[in-house]
């Protein structure tokens, strides 16, 4: 039997579906972003985060949720 860690790793491994825009590390997260159906995909650590229009929008949004995670 899987434990819930197992299937979880197991399920992370590659790159999300869409084509690789952008990605960066930010205060040690990895933080990237996929265009996929004309829409940007926000991925924080390879979990899919949330869709935006537009990739400036993305990307501060990725830089916000960072900070405040991590507080700072």
């Amino acid at each position: 039997m899987l434990s819930f860690r197992q299937l979880r790793e197991k399920k992370l491994k590659g790159m999300p579906p869409g084509e690789h825009v952008w990605d960066k590390k930010i205060k040690g997260v990895f933080c990237m972003i996929h265009k996929a159906k004309g829409k940007y995909a926000l991925y924080i650590d390879n979990e899919k985060l949330d869709e935006y229009p537009t990739i400036a929008r993305a990307k501060r949004s990725a830089e916000e949720f960072v900070k405040a995670a991590k507080g700072k």
